[in-house]
């Protein structure tokens, strides 16, 4: 990514630009990408879901919530597979 004056680590860059995503409704592929630069810059999963949850009471839950499956889907969480066999009691 282009400096363009920015003095955040590549790292951070990358999760402010998910919560940007988030903010914006963006596309699962935009996701995908972003959330790829993040993970390569050295953020790890639980990180990338900290964004949805700091975003939450300024974007709205209801926007976290469907903005969630694209996340999981760049995360390469297997959605239907964790909701045909949930976890036992």
């Amino acid at each position: 990514a282009a400096d363009l004056g920015c003095h955040l680590d590549q790292k951070t860059l990358a999760l402010v630009r998910v919560a940007s995503l988030v903010a914006a409704d963006g596309p699962a592929e935009t996701f995908r990408w972003t959330i790829g630069d993040a993970l390569d810059a050295g953020a790890d999963e639980d990180e990338v879901v900290g964004v949805l949850l700091a975003v939450a009471s300024l974007v709205g839950v209801a926007r976290v919530a469907a903005t969630a499956p694209k996340v999981a889907l760049a995360l390469d969480y297997d959605l239907d597979a964790d909701l045909e066999s949930p976890p036992d009691a």
